[in-house]
């Protein structure tokens, strides 16, 4: 925290001391987002190239001194971070892209990009010596803060929505959570988490009111640009649900832009399946945000009533972005894709970046010359339904070569 100088709310510009323990405005109410500022001039006495090049912490307190969290419990958590990021061939001929890099956050302690949010959740709940830990989630971010807090020493009470996946299900319930599976979606989900929260005086994980979450989810950002050597690529595809993701992509680069680490931000393409697209609407139509059906596959990012719209807005507004939306078919196809070509299996959230990608390219949103990234925000075990239904059956053979002959006769 020694470099934090203040919060400031994302609607009215009111700061506040870093002292208080606030999660939102005290005058705008639940949307008033905060944001956590920082002293750049500080920062950059401390942190250049060759800081980062002699740091030897391979996980994403490499970047601890830009993360709103004090320094006390950074050695006890889970190993958050520092996932590779790989550059194509194989995909980035096929779709006709000059440049691609995948950046594969399934490869998390929990095998998703939350870990990240949620590591610093459990730290800011020890701070704050809270002995319990809470929040709504399709799925990703609840089993990211129960292995995590299982990690520190903290109980965790989950609520999801009905449909969330059986993996996710299974992760919550190893890592010892109590899980609450509320009949309804999730927006009636995060509504009944909120008045637990209040009534029990829990830690709250809320990715959307909680504002140093985004400072965990900035990180996959710092990473992008490091492991490019401080080149940054021309966009950064992400899959967007409640928004904090894609608020804390555009963070992560803001801030290294501000201490002077990379010489541009990327321009950021938010992507949204069809089936659950209240940004889009709202960017197509440049109107207010309204709630939107939750009818999609991509578990992760089905959220109709976003509660971070304003630093997701941004992201992509102060990025000179765009956004996309795509359909579950195009989602199956790419997780397909990616697996058959780069060896990475992504769940339906996390490789709707892809699709949005071969999307934009196709509508001529991205050019095939310029350099992009996409973040593939879950590992395709949490979810083992859907990628099935991306592939043909297995070939059913008896126990005889001259079957198999038959069956695999076209093959060299």
């Amino acid at each position: 925290m020694k470099f934090v100088k203040n919060y400031r709310c994302t609607l009215c510009g009111r700061e506040y001391s870093k002292n208080e323990k606030l999660y939102t405005c005290p005058e705008c109410g639940e949307k008033g987002i905060l944001d956590v500022e920082y002293d750049y001039d500080g920062l950059k006495n401390i942190l250049s190239q060759s800081y980062f090049d002699n740091n030897r912490n391979y996980s994403m307190w490499r970047y601890k001194d830009i993360i709103s969290v004090e320094d006390e419990y950074l050695d006890e958590t889970l190993r958050v971070g520092w996932t590779p990021l790989y550059k194509s061939k194989s995909l980035a001929d096929k779709i006709g892209l000059k440049e691609l890099y995948i950046k594969d956050e399934g490869l998390n302690p929990t095998a998703s990009l939350k870990d990240r949010a949620s590591a610093v959740a459990v730290i800011k709940a020890k701070e704050e010596e809270k002995k319990t830990i809470a929040c709504s989630s399709t799925g990703n971010a609840a089993s990211s803060l129960a292995g995590n807090a299982a990690r520190l020493g903290i109980s965790t009470v989950i609520f999801v929505p009905e449909r969330a996946p059986q993996g996710k299900l299974a992760q919550l319930l190893i890592y010892g959570a109590k899980v609450i599976s509320v009949k309804g979606d999730y927006k009636e989900t995060f509504e009944l988490s909120k008045k637990a929260i209040d009534h029990w005086g829990w830690y709250n994980r809320n990715a959307a009111i909680n504002p140093h979450l985004v400072e965990g989810k900035k990180t996959v950002a710092m990473e992008i640009a490091e492991q490019l050597r401080w080149h940054v690529p021309d966009w950064v595809v992400v899959s967007v649900g409640d928004g904090c993701t894609i608020g804390g992509v555009y963070k992560g680069f803001y801030d290294l832009f501000q201490i002077g680490l990379i010489e541009r931000i990327p321009r950021i393409l938010g992507v949204q399946a069809e089936g659950c697209c209240p940004f889009y609407t709202s960017y197509k139509e440049n109107e207010p945000l309204r709630p939107a059906k939750e009818n999609t596959i991509a578990d992760s990012i089905s959220v109709g009533v976003p509660r971070n719209p304003v630093k997701a807005m941004n992201a992509v507004s102060k990025s000179g972005g765009s956004w996309i939306t795509i359909s579950d078919t195009a989602i199956l196809e790419a997780m397909k894709l990616l697996g058959s070509t780069e060896g990475i299996f992504g769940e339906p959230a996390g490789v709707a970046g892809l699709a949005g990608l071969i999307k934009a390219l196709n509508e001529n949103v991205i050019s095939n010359d310029e350099s992009v990234s996409i973040i593939v925000t879950g590992n395709g075990l949490k979810d083992v339904k859907n990628a099935l239904a991306a592939v043909e059956a297995p070939i059913i053979c008896n126990p005889d070569i001259n079957q198999l002959k038959k069956y695999l006769s076209g093959l060299q």
